[in-house]
């Protein structure tokens, strides 16, 4: 049986990114994040229900940007400061009481590295898990496929590219484990 580019992108293959269905629900997202953007903060929590398909109790401050919406699972008691982008080509899991600073990307997307079928429009996406009471500081980018474990801090400017254990504190480019977390 024949996947079709969307169930391919979901299950991890390479897929291409300008198929019809994904460019329109693409295209969707960005109509729906340019509303919660617009919108009162009292009323953009509606248009994030609409954009996630579900109700949350994540406060995200606008800008915030993000390819489907579908693929962002929020905790309780999340925090988003400005200009959050999640492109959230596979699911994007965020556990409770996970605090994120300015100018964050959580990217799951990815290209290869080899020329002809990047330029052809091949992509792919791997999942990005953030563990309950995680602080991922200012400017933090992370790359797709990468798990960070609970309780842990993500120092500003970290380039986050394998996976970060629980209860430390990593910086850095390439993001590496400086010391453990006491536990509280």
């Amino acid at each position: 049986m024949l996947l079709t580019p969307k169930q391919q992108m979901l299950a991890g293959e390479l897929y291409l990114a300008n198929d019809p269905e994904l460019v329109a629900e693409r295209l969707r997202a960005k109509q729906l994040c340019h509303r919660y953007n617009q919108e009162p903060v009292h009323l953009n929590k509606q248009v994030l229900a609409e954009l996630l398909g579900y109700e949350t109790d994540a406060h995200l401050e606008a800008p915030l940007r993000c390819d489907y919406g579908y693929n962002i699972r929020l905790g309780r008691n999340v925090y988003a400061n400005y200009n959050l982008t999640i492109l959230d080509c596979a699911p994007v899991t965020i556990g409770d009481n996970v605090f994120i600073a300015p100018n964050v990307v959580l990217s799951t997307a990815g290209h290869p590295v080899e020329v002809a079928p990047r330029i052809a429009g091949w992509e792919f996406a791997k999942p990005i898990t953030i563990g309950n009471n995680v602080w991922l500081g200012a400017g933090v980018l992370v790359m797709p496929g990468v798990t960070i474990g609970a309780g842990t801090t993500i120092g500003a400017g970290s380039v986050v590219t394998r996976d970060i254990p629980a209860g430390v504190v990593a910086v850095g480019n390439p993001c590496r484990v400086l010391r453990e977390v006491a536990a509280s």
